[in-house]
């Protein structure tokens, strides 16, 4: 059967979980490569496929979404995961991501 396997991020360097229950999942669907970066940066390529940034293939120079905010990758103060934001992270004040900035914000 599948058994939960560690694999290094590609983009942050960070230790994630490819769970059996996922490897099952991806087995299910065909799929032959294991993911390759964890989900804080899966989440921050898949935002900048939508945005057109840079270094994405294929995206040239935007997709014409004028209205939305450019958004920075920062390292989480509380988990130590990627965060995506809309602001330029300054180094005297920390940076959530999503699910941190929800638990600091009600423990506040």
């Amino acid at each position: 059967m599948y058994a939960d396997k560690t694999i290094r991020c590609r983009d942050c360097g960070m230790d994630f979980v490819f769970s059996a229950g996922e490897q099952e999942f991806y087995a299910s669907k065909a799929l032959v490569n294991e993911p390759q970066r964890c989900q804080s940066c899966r989440a921050v390529a898949k935002q900048n496929r939508a945005l057109g940034i840079a270094g994405e293939p294929g995206n040239g120079n935007g997709n014409g979404n004028g209205g939305q905010r450019e958004m920075h990758a920062a390292v989480c103060a509380e988990c130590g995961g990627q965060a995506l934001v809309p602001f330029l992270p300054r180094n005297d004040r920390p940076v959530y991501c999503s699910n941190c900035f929800d638990k600091v914000r009600a423990r506040a």
